[in-house]
């Protein structure tokens, strides 16, 4: 398994939490996605057949912006 973190820009609340982290656990490889508010990033586990492009683009589709 490998762990990405992505620095993700207007997540203010418990919505954009449940938001991000269910468009990410939703793709297939994503083993587990948790945000953190406070430091405006979430950290993914997951294995080799997911892409950071997918996880980006899952997360920009939910209307956030997304610094790698």
């Amino acid at each position: 398994m490998n762990e990405t973190t992505l620095k993700v820009e207007g997540m203010t609340c418990n919505h954009c939490k449940a938001a991000v982290e269910g468009a990410l656990t939703e793709l297939d490889g994503v083993e587990s996605a948790i945000v953190s508010l406070q430091e405006h990033r979430v950290d993914v586990i997951h294995n080799d057949k997911i892409s950071v492009k997918a996880m980006i683009e899952a997360i920009e589709e939910q209307g956030y912006d997304v610094n790698a």
